[in-house]
């Protein structure tokens, strides 16, 4: 039987969750990791990953040397990246990982299917695809610092890789309260919320680009801090977005592109994001922290002083049209948003 979490959390020192967005390491980076060390494409930001007590991203593709390019549908990416590079993400320290998203089919079930026993064997618990509906729709769970962090990972991409019942996919939810997969989903916050001390739920959803989320994600997003998540971690959009408040809890509409090998885009900058810095303490959110970074040479890099506050400036300005106001701290050169315990955004 479930307990009611407001009488079993055990969070009372404060701990740190960084979030990135989509960490791509097939194509060019998988090439460079050939003769790379697992750190490289973490660059100057490792240090940031090892001062928190759990990391997570979305996997923006398939750990795998099985499969062959997904063609029962017209697709034109495909990303796979050599099994052995779930160390990148051991490098990081990376615990939680979505793997909800357009390109996790992208060599077909085999890759997945391997994928998955590669990622249970390194220790890393992810969410968002398995080898049937029931796996899929599965919250993973670890326990760091005597702290329960729960992930929820779903998408409203590729309708057609859904799980079944015997059929491996993903866990696909239309951004679309009024559907009965959203309904589902929920109640699975609203349960899940009560056994963990804290809980992420990871959207990739919608088109690529546009700095603001459409009117559904605010919709979704606000409701799914209401079923009980503590952190919404959205992405898919390649730019990050601004980032809304309700009743002290974030939700990221868009963390942006974190690791690739794109084209960079010249009016919306592909190549910009942050680490998103959350502290956790007494089963609340105390503390936002975005630290602005580019991608270089296929490697993530914190930004240097003026492109970050420039990057950081745009961030602001986002902010600022949810009603979120962010300060910039020129000292230690990242943006803070504050977190007020008693309330938040409506």
């Amino acid at each position: 039987m479930l307990e009611n979490r407001a009488q079993t959390r055990r969070v009372s020192v404060s701990v740190r969750v960084l979030i990135v967005g989509d960490v791509m390491l097939g194509r060019l980076v998988n090439q460079k990791l050939k003769e790379a060390p697992p750190t490289y494409p973490w660059g100057d930001t490792l240090p940031c990953f090892q001062e928190a007590v759990v990391s997570a991203c979305n996997l923006e593709c398939v750990l795998s040397d099985r499969g062959r390019p997904w063609s029962a549908s017209e697709k034109m990416f495909h990303f796979r990246s050599d099994s052995k590079n779930v160390a990148v993400l051991q490098a990081a320290g990376i615990g939680l990982v979505s793997i909800a998203n357009n390109h996790v089919l992208d060599y077909e079930y085999d890759a997945l299917l391997e994928m998955l026993e590669v990622l249970e064997q390194a220790g890393i618990h992810a969410a968002g695809a398995g080898r049937n509906q029931a796996e899929a729709w599965r919250p993973a769970s670890l326990v760091k610092d005597g702290t329960r962090f729960g992930l929820i990972a779903c998408t409203d991409n590729e309708p057609g890789w859904e799980a079944a019942e015997q059929k491996p996919g993903i866990c696909y939810v239309p951004a679309d309260l009024e559907d009965h997969r959203a309904k589902r989903l929920l109640e699975l916050v609203s349960t899940t919320a009560a056994q963990v001390d804290c809980l992420l739920v990871s959207f990739h959803w919608g088109p690529n680009w546009g700095y603001r989320p459409p009117p559904e994600h605010v919709t979704f997003g606000r409701a799914l801090i209401d079923a009980g998540a503590d952190i919404v971690f959205g992405h898919s959009p390649h730019v990050f977005r601004g980032i809304e408040l309700r009743n002290g809890k974030p939700i990221l509409y868009s963390a942006g592109d974190f690791i690739d090998d794109y084209a960079v885009d010249e009016v919306e900058p592909n190549d910009e994001s942050f680490l998103f810095s959350v502290e956790i303490s007494g089963g609340a959110v105390r503390e936002l922290a975005l630290r602005p970074a580019v991608i270089r040479d296929f490697q993530a890099r914190l930004a240097e002083p003026r492109l970050a506050w420039w990057i950081a400036a745009k961030m602001q300005s986002l902010c600022d049209e949810l009603g979120t106001h962010a300060l910039w701290d020129e000292d230690e050169n990242l943006l803070r948003v504050p977190i007020e315990i008693s309330g938040g955004n409506s």
